[in-house]
């Protein structure tokens, strides 16, 4: 099975930093949400012929964690969390694309302070296209939510009124834009 994909090159495009972003939420006190980004170190996308044998490994920056709290921040980079002086990276490396439903699916690993687990990302195909510069670009937002006591970030406090400070289901959204190479 092939799909027809607009605008689709076959090629090697990696990341254009400025364009790209990975975002998440998380339940705060049970009644609220909080949400932060890092920023996407690098990631490459392989595009053959066949959309469905198409390739993607990224990496994020765990000390570049923004959640517009700078207390916060520090205290998700520390030991706590994520522990970004021993784990400084968070990466992905897909291990199948497919078509379920009209929707598309990226299969891969996930790896957080070097525990690697499956995941899978709904894909939203942002479209193809030049920039005024001449450069042929991609764009796509993938979701996938997680259990992040799966992957060792465990901390929590209980509160007076009952529940926890910190949810443990983590909604990740890849917001990614790369240029054929």
């Amino acid at each position: 099975m092939t799909l027809d994909i607009p605008g689709y090159k076959a090629g090697t495009y990696a990341l254009d930093p400025v364009h790209s972003e990975v975002g998440f939420e998380v339940r705060h006190m049970m009644i609220s949400k909080v949400r932060g980004r890092f920023a996407v170190k690098e990631a490459t996308f392989v595009l053959p012929e066949n959309p469905l044998d198409a390739t993607v490994e990224a990496t994020a920056d765990v000390a570049s964690i923004d959640t517009k709290d700078e207390g916060r921040d520090a205290h998700l980079r520390s030991a706590d969390f994520f522990d970004a002086e021993a784990y400084p990276t968070i990466s992905f490396r897909s291990t199948g694309v497919r078509a379920e439903g009209g929707d598309l699916l990226v299969d891969g690993d996930l790896t957080i302070k070097d525990v690697t687990k499956p995941v899978t990302f709904s894909l939203e195909l942002g479209g193809f296209g030049t920039d005024p510069w001449g450069n042929y670009k991609a764009g796509a937002t993938a979701q996938a939510t997680i259990d992040r006591e799966e992957f060792g970030l465990t901390w929590n406090a209980a509160l007076e009124t009952g529940g926890v400070l910190v949810g443990k289901d983590v909604k990740i959204t890849l917001d990614l834009q790369g240029a054929l190479q």
